[in-house]
């Protein structure tokens, strides 16, 4: 029987896999909307998802500091009383006369790592993936701030190549720890695009995202890992440029700001997709026939040949239709 993780590696080798691999995530509030419409609370089980998702953050990494305003491991504050998964940040905790006295978390904190192996043991047949989180700039903007960001990005790049340097040690060395286990992949997170394209000039990306980019990549790849990005937005525009970097995998893949038809056509012989599935239209606004169509033209497209995994293009929002979101769990599961 084929496993889902030999699923996977098919399609990363840009092989035809007997099914086209999936993975199915929810927001809070629409896992529990599901979670009501089908009657059970454990319904997330039974999907058939493919990946074996690990988190690099430590045992404390969230503390609830006052009422719905959460602390991550960096000191940032999240207010979620809308936004029940991330937030909205409501601190800045770094400037450039205070960098040098910043203090990062500990990248070695054994708690980080606790449960990658019991995991692992449990779910050999999935395919496991290492996920940092905030990479670079969204980690950056974090801490300093987003418009503080981009104006130094012009006005003080010497603060920002210091900010980011600092964030780039730290990350180098959780993917040191993080690869030696026996996980298959690596993902990042850090999204440089918006509706209509790049948050920043592509000039600026190259100048302060690439070079740390393609460090982060190459520590993945050579220990024998395959590497992730989730970047939502329009970004294709870089897609060259991280191709060269050592992608192996491009996530959210929204339909809603790039032609994903025409981009497995340019770039599917090289760069393997993640995402795809409209939860900006289809899900929330579509009938249940038009969810099973734009599945099914995924499927049958952009799984050609391999280099697919299916999924929504972002964890579904509490907008989205039950009846939608069960008819797309039942096109990928009839494959």
């Amino acid at each position: 029987m084929v496993t889902a993780r030999q699923r996977v590696l098919a399609a990363l080798n840009h092989e035809q896999p007997d099914k086209v691999p999936y993975h199915v995530g929810f927001t809070q509030r629409m896992h529990e909307r599901m979670a009501a419409f089908y009657g059970d609370s454990d319904f997330a089980a039974g999907l058939g998802n493919c990946l074996l998702t690990l988190s690099c953050e430590p045992a404390d990494a969230w503390r609830e500091v006052a009422p719905d305003v959460h602390e991550d491991q960096f000191g940032v504050r999240w207010d979620r009383r809308v936004d029940k998964d991330i937030g909205v940040v409501c601190n800045r905790l770094v400037s450039p006369e205070s960098l040098d006295d910043y203090e990062m978390p500990d990248p070695d904190e054994p708690s980080r790592y606790a449960g990658f192996e019991p995991a692992l043991a449990a779910n050999r047949h999935l395919f496991a993936v290492a996920n940092l989180g905030f990479s670079l700039f969204e980690r950056a903007w974090t801490l300093a701030g987003m418009e503080q960001v981009l104006m130094a990005m012009v006005a003080d790049k010497g603060f920002v190549h210091a900010l980011l340097d600092r964030i780039l040690g730290f990350n180098l060395r959780v993917i040191e720890n993080a690869c030696r286990y026996g996980i298959d992949a690596m993902m990042f997170g850090d999204d440089w695009g918006q509706q209509r394209g790049l948050i920043m000039g592509p000039h600026l990306w190259r100048e302060f995202i690439r070079p740390r980019v393609e460090r982060m990549y190459g520590a993945v790849r050579a220990r024998g890992k395959r590497v992730f990005i989730h970047s939502c937005g329009k970004v294709d525009e870089l897609f060259p440029d991280l191709i060269e970097c050592g992608l192996n995998v491009f996530n959210p893949f929204q339909p809603e700001v790039m032609d994903v038809f025409a981009m497995k056509r340019r770039y599917g012989d090289r760069l393997s997709f993640y995402g795809g599935i409209s939860t900006q239209r289809t899900l929330p606004y579509g009938t249940v026939d038009e969810v099973r169509d734009e599945v099914g033209r995924l499927l049958a497209g952009v799984g050609r040949e391999g280099g697919y995994i299916a999924a929504p293009a972002h964890a579904i929002p509490p907008d989205a239709r039950p009846e939608n979101v069960a008819a797309m769990i039942e096109t990928l599961q009839d494959q």
